[in-house]
């Protein structure tokens, strides 16, 4: 097969069987890939684009031949890159062209970076082992790929661990290090998911940047239908992993032919709550401040001054119960540590008046009973339920601390009502959080929050990760229970246009201060600050004006 000289990467009836022994000892082959074809062109962004479980990832790792080597496959079909069958390789030939040649920006950056490396150590490696540089050469180059992806003092990051940086932080590590070997051709699966729209923009540019600058073809996986359309020239779309319709992004947003192509285009709503909830002041924040004092040992034996970081500062904020309250800003604004304070899992000073208690004059102990009153559903849900527990013991850990006295048929009872309150079924209570697809892991976690009937639930990017179709079905899920049990939402995002459909009042926050609130309606159609202006620009894209009727 010989390609075209402006074609990087063309995958040519690609089929991919998982192969795995059922309870009788059988093998069997489960087909996740049906004649997949697509091609990639040098300098141009290709999207492809489908829902959770579409087969959008399985094909990303594919084409690196990661499953050969992590699971037990069997594939039909080639890959071209340039004029390399990729199928033809052994895995030797293959690990020189990973990260080199072809790099890829993982989804989720936590489980991607080493916990016990620091960052800078991790951004070497690809520099010495693939463009053997010295280290010193390679220290300086991964600090000049960490302030050009927009990582504040670089040089200071570059000792950090990962779970010293922010959920945003950590994304652009791995996008500088994808970028590190100044690849040929750039797999983007889903890169810019934990990132707010400001950043977004940024990383974006970027990666255009380098694009342009070394003719990089760049295949992006997402289920951000906003996103394609400003970045991509052309769309693969996947479903059940066939590609069901291609073309040109202009062609295919205004003309769709195939049926599942519309119901993912009109999935993307721009839907307004429909009506202000008003209730009393369940919780109050009064000059609520988070401050950190940054310095190391060398700094101390020197006396130097240390840095202060006003994640939070001076934050005055009211929930009405049975409300939701929307906190947005861009990365580092001070919206996660808020909710840590709120939570009593930072240490904070001023006033946190929860039900007429003021939370920071408690002690652990003083708070314990408190917890199952305020609970919390958390970004990743992958990462933050136990992959060694059933979803019953999951969901039965808050029952087993805060309701001691009941039996263990009543505590079935309780985990099959609350599986059914989040649209899971009794059957998936004995199976475990890698079983289940993104956006049923987000259903657990939220299961897992709302089964103590908390009174207060913060939510922290709790459909980020997630595409158009399962956001908007988490979104009506949390209607639904808000509607049922009166809880009050703290709610958590860089996506304005789920916070404009589920939010009563609006707080924006700016390098950890509140820069405007009030109710949604009036921040949404008229807002008084430039940040909030510039911030509602770049997130309020007018989708719907461009899409088929």
């Amino acid at each position: 097969m010989i390609t075209r000289p402006d074609m990087f990467l063309k995958a040519d009836r690609l089929n991919l069987w998982f192969n795995s022994y059922n309870n009788d000892n059988e093998l069997e082959h489960t087909q996740v890939l049906h004649d997949v074809s697509f091609e990639v062109k040098s300098g141009e962004t290709t999207a492809l684009v489908g829902e959770s479980g579409s087969g959008k990832s399985v094909t990303a790792f594919s084409i690196l031949r990661l499953l050969e080597e992590s699971s037990s496959v069997t594939s039909t079909g080639s890959i071209y890159f340039k004029d390399r069958d990729l199928y033809s390789l052994t895995l030797g030939e293959m690990r020189l062209i990973r990260g080199n040649k072809i790099a890829m920006i993982f989804q989720e950056p936590m489980t991607s970076l080493n916990p016990v490396y620091t960052i800078g150590s991790q951004m070497m490696e690809p520099l010495v082992f693939h463009q053997k540089m010295n280290k010193k050469k390679a220290k300086k180059e991964a600090i000049q790929l960490l302030h050009r992806t927009g990582i504040d003092d670089p040089e200071n990051r570059f000792h950090a661990f990962p779970h010293q940086l922010s959920g945003g932080q950590r994304q652009r590590v791995i996008i500088a290090m994808a970028l590190a070997c100044k690849p040929s051709f750039l797999i983007a699966d889903e890169p810019t998911t934990s990132l707010d729209v400001t950043i977004q923009a940024q990383i974006l540019e970027l990666i255009e940047d380098i694009q342009a600058e070394y003719g990089m073809g760049v295949l992006l996986i997402t289920h951000d239908l906003v996103l394609v359309r400003k970045n991509a020239k052309y769309i693969y779309i996947m479903e059940k992993g066939r590609i069901v319709e291609h073309g040109a992004t202009e062609r295919l947003f205004s003309s769709p032919s195939n049926s599942y192509t519309k119901r993912l285009l009109t999935a993307t709503w721009q839907q307004q709550k429909s009506e202000t909830r008003e209730g009393p002041v369940i919780l109050r924040t009064d000059n609520l401040n988070c401050h950190f004092q940054m310095g190391s040992s060398w700094d101390r034996l020197f006396k130097k001054e240390k840095r202060v970081i006003k994640a939070v500062d001076k934050v005055s904020l009211k929930l009405l119960q049975g409300t939701t309250c929307g906190v947005v800003g861009e990365s580092g604004s001070g919206k996660t540590t808020l909710a840590m304070a709120i939570l009593k899992l930072v240490k904070s000073q001023g006033d946190i008046i929860f039900d007429g208690q003021n939370l920071e004059k408690m002690n652990d102990r003083m708070m314990r009973p408190l917890r199952k009153d305020i609970q919390i559903v958390f970004q990743d849900p992958f990462s933050s339920l136990s992959p060694r527990l059933t979803v019953e013991e999951i969901i039965n850990e808050g029952i087993k601390v805060h309701m001691p006295g009941i039996t263990k048929e009543q505590q079935k009872d309780i985990i099959s009502t609350t599986l059914h309150e989040v649209g899971l079924t009794e059957d998936m209570a004995l199976r475990y959080p890698h079983e289940f697809s993104g956006g049923q892991r987000q259903r657990i976690a939220i299961a897992r929050a709302i089964v103590l009937k908390p009174r207060l639930l913060i939510l922290d990017e709790p459909t980020s990760a997630l595409d158009v179709t399962i956001q908007a079905q988490i979104i009506e899920l949390l209607h639904a229970l808000q509607k049922k049990h009166n809880i009050t939402y703290l709610f958590i995002s860089h996506d304005l246009r789920v916070v404009r459909a589920l939010a009563d009042y609006i707080v924006v926050m700016q390098h950890g201060q509140v820069v405007e609130s009030g109710p949604a309606k009036e921040i949404f159609t008229s807002p008084a600050q430039e940040y909030t202006q510039t911030l509602f620009k770049a997130a309020l894209y007018d989708f719907q004006a461009h899409l088929p009727s």
